[in-house]
Parts: structure tokens; sequence; C-alpha cells
């Protein structure tokens, strides 16, 4: 659950049509003027896919001071909520900062995030910057979300619904995604022309990832391209694109900040996180930057924060529960771009319980309902299926020691003798119905990447320096263990030295001593910077991983994981 502030959004219409427009409307030369134009932009970030309104309630601060648990989400009432915002200006642009599909739920996971592309397509998306997970199935199978057809890139069949996906109508970005012949995976950046003659007015949408990302993705999906600095990407780009004449400069960029005080209120609040030192960095001539990748939700006016960098930076939280209302006005006359007003709204669904009455809701568009209808249905044979039964609840911590356990079962006859979970991984907690069953759905929502489980040999030396890997920076992304192995670390303790007696079956880890070990296919490459994991040796393919966890839970009838194997023992 997110927890905002939310700011008082009276302008807003609270119902909405249900035709949603294509591409941004044209107005003719004549209705513009010498004033200064507003055009509207809506931004949006971390979508991942969810089709669905969200089956839990988002939980925000209202305007009055009081807690909200409102229904929130869903493709359809999305497509509602941008075009009453559009709805507001002649001109406008809807623009995602990334992460579009991949760690998606079934309905959209389960066809290659197909159905998520053909709704933003309906939705009227003008670009979406690359994230991190636009790269989890690989580059080839990226190009193909762009620009259509079946060729198969994954361990799935493509085209399982519509047999003539047609790709993106919207426009992919990716100005520091380097190929090896010098030029970008997509176009570094767009502009999108309003008017015409003495009164056109024109805006630049530079789209980028986090440099980060080959440390987030499997390896081989990205081998060939090379991420570049995010801050000295954009500032590069600027001069060029002010000559082609640009009135505005939009930054969506799939980095973010940390907010501690949910600062929708423009104040910026706590500013933190990996964003602020790209921003720091950042030309003054942006005029404003739509964000992503914490998942969180803000509304910053960076001028409060640095009066030589006079731009706003905004993030809509996730999953399509939000999105970003920006009034940009430009003066083309005297070459100048500002933001004059910018809200975070939740897209709250008109038909959902607890509604409240004092916020906008927005409506299902009906055309956009029955084309997720198809693919839910498509998928529901699949997700329905009951693999087993749990006598309780699993958060996502306790979740990953479940997987754990289960991808040692399924690589005992590679020898293995250990496995690690990487944390995030772990999509969503498992919660089993009244009776403890657990459906396919529900796991395949837990682990919807697709990884193989890959075994190999590691000394015991090569284990202590894959968790000392745990620890970089201030904070630690703990590995989830399987049963029978066990250690202590000291946060506090020298690097080299943080991990305390670690044992396999009540036998202390032996430098020397070989040892197999099971782990995905994602940290098997060296992901989440885990680099040790691509020392091992004498490697065997394994299954699926959702497929191991499926025959655990199936295998394990109500079993719950007794206790933590990782002691905390950091001197306080």
């Amino acid at each position: 659950m997110t927890r905002i502030l939310l700011a008082t959004t009276a302008a807003l219409a609270l119902s909405a049509c249900a035709t949603v427009p294509q591409s941004s409307p044209a107005t003719s030369a004549a209705a513009m003027s010498a004033a200064p134009v507003t055009v509207r932009i809506v931004g949006l970030n971390d979508f991942h896919g969810n089709l669905e309104p969200q089956p839990r309630p988002l939980v925000v601060t209202t305007p009055d001071g009081q807690e909200r648990s409102l229904p929130a989400g869903g493709a359809a009432y999305l497509a509602s909520a941008v075009h009453a915002l559009r709805a507001q200006d002649d001109y406008s642009l809807v623009i995602s900062a990334g992460d579009l599909i991949s760690a998606s739920p079934l309905a959209s996971s389960l066809f290659l995030d197909e159905p998520t592309i053909g709704a933003m397509n309906r939705i009227g998306l003008d670009f979406n910057a690359v994230g991190n997970h636009e790269f989890d199935r690989g580059a080839d199978e990226l190009r193909r979300m762009a620009d259509g057809g079946c060729a198969v890139h994954t361990l799935r069949t493509p085209c399982a619904v519509e047999p003539d996906f047609a790709g993106a109508d919207f426009g992919f970005l990716a100005a520091n995604v380097a190929t090896a012949d010098g030029g970008t995976l997509f176009p570094a950046y767009a502009i999108r022309r309003f008017g015409s003659g003495a009164d056109e007015i024109a805006i630049a949408v530079i789209g980028l990832t986090l440099e980060g990302t080959p440390s987030l993705v499997s390896p081989g999906g990205v081998a060939g391209l090379t991420f570049r600095d995010e801050a000295e990407t954009i500032n590069a780009l600027v001069p060029g694109i002010e000559a082609e004449g640009a009135d505005a400069i939009i930054v969506s960029i799939h980095q973010g900040l940390v907010n501690s005080e949910g600062f929708d209120d423009g104040k910026c609040g706590a500013l933190s996180g990996d964003l602020r030192g790209i921003l720091d960095r950042l030309d003054p001539r942006v005029d404003l930057v739509l964000s992503g990748h914490t998942h969180n939700a803000y509304v910053c006016d960076y001028a409060k924060v640095d009066p030589a960098r006079p731009f706003w930076v905004t993030s809509a939280g996730s999953r399509g529960t939000m999105l970003t209302d920006i009034a940009l006005s430009i003066d083309a006359a005297n070459g100048t771009a500002h933001v004059t007003d910018a809200h975070n709204i939740v897209v709250q669904n008109a038909d959902g319980d607890g509604r409240d009455a004092a916020l906008p809701a927005f409506a299902a568009d009906a055309g956009i309902a029955a084309y997720v209808a198809r693919y839910v249905d498509a998928a529901r044979s699949a997700s329905e299926r009951v693999v087993g039964r749990l006598s309780g609840a699993l958060d996502t911590r306790m979740l990953g020691l479940v997987i754990a356990d289960a991808q040692l079962a399924a690589t005992r006859d590679s020898g293995a003798e250990i496995a690690f979970m990487n944390a995030g991984g772990v999509r969503a907690p498992i919660t089993p119905g009244a009776d403890g069953a657990v459906t396919f759905g529900d796991i395949y929502t837990s682990q919807p990447f697709g990884n193989t489980l890959v075994t190999k040999t590691f000394t015991g030396a090569q284990l202590l320096a894959i968790l000392e890997q745990q620890f970089r920076g201030d904070r630690a992304e703990l590995l989830s263990v399987s049963q029978g192995f066990t250690y202590g670390f000291d946060r506090a303790a020298p690097e080299g030295r943080r991990i305390v007696d670690p044992m396999l079956n009540g036998r202390a880890i032996a430098p020397d001593v070989s040892y197999r070990v099971t782990m995905n296919s994602f940290l098997a490459g060296g992901g989440d910077g885990f680099t040790t994991f691509e020392a091992g040796r004498d490697t065997l393919i394994g299954p699926i991983d959702v497929d191991a966890l499926e025959r655990w839970i199936g295998a394990t009838d109500a079993a719950m994981p007794v206790r933590e194997r990782v002691r905390d023992l950091t001197r306080r």
C-alpha cells in the first residue's frame, strides 16, 4: 500500500467520457494567440502491466487530513482519467517514465505484456521512456514490443490472443542506452509540435533509464548495450534540441526520489534518493522532470531546492493508481516555459467500494474494459487452477524463504545443497483463500519473470563473497536462503568480516570446500550486483522458477517455514 498526501483538485471534473483520443488533439492556427499557451502534461510511471483495478485499496491522506482506502487503478479507469485531464487544454501529452511492462500480473505477463501495449495504444500514450524492467526479457523482445510481430525471444509463445500483434503506437525513448554501432536502442528524444506558422510551439521529450539498469536485469538481455550517465546524456542533448526550435524540454527518466513526507504540495519535503544527484547536475534549461522507479508519489518545485534549476520533478506512484496532472505554460514569443500547476490525482474507480466523494472518480472506459476482459478471460483457466494449500499468508520475506526451499528441492538431482533467492524477485505476498487454496495466479503474481533455475559449484570463499555483496552502500539487500543454511551478519564490522558463523546443516562453511548452489538465471548472470554468482563452475540448467514453486507448495500441503535462517548481530 502507498501513502500519499493529496492536493486539492477542484478544477477536475468528477466524470469522464468513454471515448479516448488516440493522440494529442490538433488545433488550427486560428485558435492560437500571442498569449502564453498551456499544454497539459499527464505523467505516469511504473505501470507494470496492471490492467485490472488493484485488489487492495490505495491508502491515501486526503486534503482534510483524513486517511482513506480508495478503489484505484485499472486500464479502463486510467483511460477515462487520462481523457478528463487532457480535456482541460487544447494541447496535451501523455508520458510514461518507464517500467510500463514486466513484473506484471498474470493477465498481462502470461501474454508477454502484449495487452499492456494494446491498452496504452487505446489510452493514447504518447511516449514511454524505457525503464529497467523493459529489459527483463531482453532487448530483442523489447524491440518486438515497439515494432510488433510474433518473433520468439522467450520461453513463452507470443501472439497467443492477438495473432497480428502490431506493437506500440507510441514512441519508446532511450537516450542513454547506446548500441554497439554508436546509436541508441530507441530515439533519444522526440519533438511534438502544436499549431502552425508563427503560432507553432514545440515540446521536446528526452527519455532515459537509470544508468544502473544492467545490475537490475539479466546480463544476457542487455549484452552489447551501454548505459550512460543520466545527467551527462541529458545535458549533451539540450543545445541541439534548442537549435531545433523546442520551446520546452521535458525529461522522462526512470530514476526517482525517496520521500518520507509525501510532498505533493510542491514544497519538496524530505528530498533524497538517487535522482537527487542527477537533478543537481541537470542543465537548467530543462523545464519538467517526470520520474519513477521508486514507486513514490511526489510533486516538487525544484526551484525551492535550487533556485538555479527552476524545473519541477514529479512521480505518480505506481501500478496505474495515480496520474500527475501538470499545466505547462509556454510563451513562444519570449522563449520561456514553466510549470504553473501540478498535482497527483488518484485514479479512483467510480464503481468501486469505499469511494471518497470529495475526490474525482472515473468511470470505466467500456472499450478498454472489453479489451482487458479478453485477456483476463484467456488467462482465467491458468490463473484459477489450485496448486496447493497453505495454513496462512506469506509476506514477501517469508515467501522468499519458501521460494528458496522450492528451488533447492527442484535441483537436488543437480547436486544442489543451498539455494538463494533475491528480494526484488518476490513481487507480491501470497494470501490463500478461505480454505487455504493457493492458485497458479497467486504464485505467478509473486514470481512473474519466468527465470530458469541454475545450479553451479562455488567454493566456501566464494559463498562468503556472495554474502558480503549483500552489504553494498548504506543498506543490505538480503538474499533469502534455503533450509539448512544459516549465518549471522554484523553490519558494523569491516568489509570482508561481516558474515558470522555460516553453517550448512550444522557444519561450518569451509573456504576451500566446494558447494553446489542454486539460484535463478537473473542472479546467475550477476543481477542485482551479485557479480560473484557469475564465477561458479559446472553449470546445470534446471526448471522454470514458478514451476518449482508450484511443485513445492503442492507437495508440502499447508507447510510453512518455521523461522528465519539469518540473524542480525549488528552491534548497536
